[in-house]
């Protein structure tokens, strides 16, 4: 093939040195701008699994990589004068100056045309020219931009500033220093990439540029490779002590507001975009350089292994999209908790360091637990103190007080419709179904969505608590749990509004009932979805019927025995379509501005509360942002949890979504965690009220994580559920725990131990001479002695 390559950094020479390893035949030209010697930035930071790929593909490259390599295992994290370490990491750094000479090098020996100094021609020339463009021309990328309407370019700008610098002072790890400046909260990501340089870049939110004086110095135009002066010499003095009398340097280094790239597609025709010019991913997760290596090998091995480049580009894509997706969430999850790290400094530091480590949700408690057995051992020790328990636990285990009831543990039975009632009436499905979540050790069971009338149903199928049937039905369910177990059970109550009169989930969810169906209401007559019917816009008067029935149904709770009620204002159903805008346009007091909004759910949930006994906790179920343009975002989303706790909620249970049909939810495992975690920060703990997560949670791993970060109180788990009644008590074992936190209802103590599976040896033999006791984690620090590169 003849390949034209677009841009001369680290990913086209990679690509170009690989093609042609693969096929010395190919003629391969390389356009680069720049010198050779030119280049902008300090260390770049790779992962054992990126270098066992760079090894497999090109021995040489590696070697040459490995020669000039920092290595080191630990982090540190310095926060309110403390410092925090965690070891097992295993990071390689290195010089990218150093790593595009290895890559220059490597493509002359094997013969690509390298041409410095030298634009590249028309990308439309080169495509009719050659057989394969590659665009690697970087986030500017005048590719991407040229044929924008192909490429689908999202570009979402962030709301932090940082700058890229460098020091003299050789860091042993990679080093976190969260600083309190009179101007706010400002932090250094710094690590080393040699025996005499580490990088050390510093960032901020641009409220707090902004109050530190930056913009003044920023506010010109900075020729290639001059340095913003004036903010490296302030900043050297905010930071001269971790500078420790050490230079700050600077090399094309100005403030910069990080940028997430995203493309509808990475291909046109021939052409095909590669690394930044592709995809981005903060910083703060890895290297950007390691994401565009990933690609060149990817890229090369596609098209060698596929006809043609129409189909190789087709397997690159397919094969490499869910990679860079999966990164870019946890790139995302971990830019976001940079940006409102304000919201975290007033953890404890032992808090504080497992939350910063387990931002991006890659990492988690077990995954630390691996990687240095001390620093979790440390942060579970905190944990205990603060619970004020008698013995350390998993987190997950510890019991939580909720007003008058105290469940054993922090596990939720979700909230899930089985459609499986008879005119409301729940069934022995319903006592089989929470009967079992009950014994399967959980601490909270929650009801499906128990509507408050005959038309408040979503389906026939579902549940209802507005006769004494349905009363004496669901008081039996209650009785079962509170006799055969130590969890607490929750009603879900609710009126399904607009999503009203649909046929059963497995028959065609939100398909509208083909006969016998009813009138469905709501704030304005919005249909939900295309195929929906427009809802009838209720007046006043039925609004006060509809309130009526909620205090009618919630005093059948009370009677039944529940020991929380939920109101569900979530998810699109009635009152979650009062706060959202695209589904509330009312002209009177109830439509309108948020405030006005929200007038109606908090005046139900007021005369709920007045109702429901003052001893038995009160939750919110909220939609913390509506996924849709024009909708409610999560600013509004805490704005209405606020103002259900200022109301007097004891709990509020944070979903997203399902308000409209044409949401674009960013879906992924833990996806909806960040929105409990800003609500409680924000709204949880100034108001003392439980904060529920939800949404993809289906680990106990995850729900350790989640819980120890300080993230929620509460996890609800749903799917894991269905899969497994016995989750929590299979938790229990997995972990090694037995205690009030997991009990097992006598009949199932046998049950306790996990069975064998398969053939099943006996106990092996000794092996070892000298036993080589329990694994403990090493630390490694870099420090360079003579003789290292």
């Amino acid at each position: 093939m003849r390949i034209a390559v677009i841009g001369g950094g680290p990913a086209g020479l990679y690509f170009s040195a690989l093609m042609k390893q693969l096929d010395p035949a190919h003629e391969i030209t390389v356009w680069e701008r720049n010198a050779p010697d030119d280049t902008f930035g300090f260390g770049v930071v790779f992962s054992d699994e990126t270098l066992g790929g760079i090894e497999h593909a090109d021995e040489v490259v590696h070697r040459r990589m490995s020669e000039r390599f920092a290595r080191w295992s630990d982090i540190d994290i310095h926060f309110s004068g403390l410092v925090r370490t965690c070891g097992g990491q295993g990071f390689a750094a290195m010089s990218r100056k150093e790593l595009l000479h290895i890559l220059q090098r490597r493509c002359l020996e094997l013969g690509v045309d390298l041409r410095f100094r030298t634009p590249a021609p028309d990308v439309e020339e080169l495509a009719a020219a050659y057989d394969l463009v590659l665009a690697a021309d970087g986030l500017n990328s005048a590719v991407r931009t040229r044929f924008a309407e192909v490429f689908g370019p999202d570009l979402d700008r962030r709301h932090n500033r940082y700058i890229w610098l460098g020091t003299d002072r050789v860091f042993e790890a990679f080093e976190f220093f969260i600083k309190h400046t009179p101007h706010g909260v400002m932090q250094v990501h710094a690590y080393p990439y040699s025996i005499d340089r580490s990088t050390f870049i510093v960032e901020m939110h641009e409220s707090v540029w902004q109050a530190a004086g930056f913009p003044a110095f920023a506010d010109r135009d900075f020729a290639p490779g001059e340095n913003d002066e004036k903010s490296l010499a302030l900043l050297a003095e905010l930071f001269a002590d971790e500078l420790a009398g050490h230079a700050l340097l600077g090399n094309n280094s100005r403030w910069i507001d990080f940028t997430t790239v995203r493309n509808r597609t990475w291909r046109h025709g021939n052409t095909v975009l590669i690394g930044d010019a592709a995809h981005t991913a903060h910083f703060s997760i890895g290297s950007g350089t390691k994401l565009a290596m990933e690609d060149a090998l990817a890229l090369a091995a596609c098209l060698h292994e596929n006809d043609g480049v129409t189909a190789g580009l087709a397997a690159y894509e397919a094969e490499r999209r869910p990679v860079v997706e999966s990164v870019q969430r946890a790139a995302q999850a971990s830019l976001e908790w940079f940006e409102s790290i304000g919201r975290y400094t007033d953890q404890d530091p032992d808090q504080f360091a497992f939350n910063l480590l387990t931002r991006s949700r890659r990492i988690t408690y077990d995954n630390l637990r691996l990687r240095d057995d001390a620093f979790l051992d440390a942060i579970d020790g905190w944990y205990l103190t603060r619970q004020q328990a008698d013995a350390a636990r998993p987190p997950m285990f510890y019991p939580l007080r909720l007003k008058g009831i105290e469940l054993p543990n922090r596990v939720l039975v979700s909230p899930m419709d089985m459609y499986c009632a008879v005119d409301g009436v729940p069934t022995d499905f319903h006592l089989v179904h929470l009967g079992g979540k009950a014994l399967g050790g959980a601490g909270l069971v929650m009801t499906e969505m128990v509507c408050v009338s005959p038309e408040g149903r979503i389906t026939p199928g579902c549940a209802g608590l507005y006769t004494a049937e349905q009363e004496r039905a669901w008081a039996r369910v209650v009785d079962f749990v509170h006799d055969g177990s130590r969890a607490k059970i929750g009603v879900q109550l609710g009126h399904s509004g607009r999503k009203g009169a649909t046929k059963v989930m497995w028959e065609g969810i939100d398909d509208p009932l083909e006969s016998g169906g009813w009138e469905t209401v709501g704030p304005s007559p919005l249909p939900y979805g295309p195929g929906n019917p427009a809802p009838r816009e209720l007046t006043p008067a039925e609004m006060d019927e509809i309130a009526g029935q909620f205090v009618a149904s919630a005093e059948a709770a009370a009677r039944a025995g529940f020991d929380l009620l939920e109101l569900h204002c979530a998810h699109g159903y009635l009152l979650s379509s009062y706060l959202s805008p695209l589904a509330n346009r009312r002209t009177d007091e109830y439509g309108g501005s948020p405030a006005n909004r929200l007038r109606y759910p908090l005046r139900i949930f007021d005369a709920v509360r007045a109702v429901w006994p003052a001893d038995r906790p009160l939750s919110v179920r909220i939609s913390a942002t509506d996924w849709a343009e024009g909708g409610n975002t999560i600013d509004d989303g805490v704005a209405i949890a606020r103002a259900f706790a200022e109301h007097g909620a004891d709990v509020l249970h944070v979903s997203s979504g399902q308000v409209v049909k044409q949401e674009r939810p960013a879906f992924g495992r833990s996806y909806q965690t960040p929105f409990a975690d800003r609500i409680r920060q924000e709204v949880g703990v100034p108001y003392g009220v439980a904060i529920v997560a939800v949404g993809a949670i289906s680990s106990y791993d995850d729900v350790n994580s989640v819980l120890l970060a300080g993230r929620a109180d509460l996890v609800a788990l749903g799917r894991a559920h269905l899969w497994d009644p016995q989750w929590t008590l299979h938790a229990a074992v997995e972990q090694g725990y037995q205690g009030e936190g997991a009990w097992w209802p006598a009949p199932y103590r046998a049950g306790n131990r996990k069975p064998p599976t398969g053939r099943t040896d006996g106990p092996p033999p000794r092996l070892e001479l000298v036993r080589s006791g329990d694994r403990v984690s090493t630390p490694q620090r870099w420090i360079p002695t003579e003789g290292k590169s």
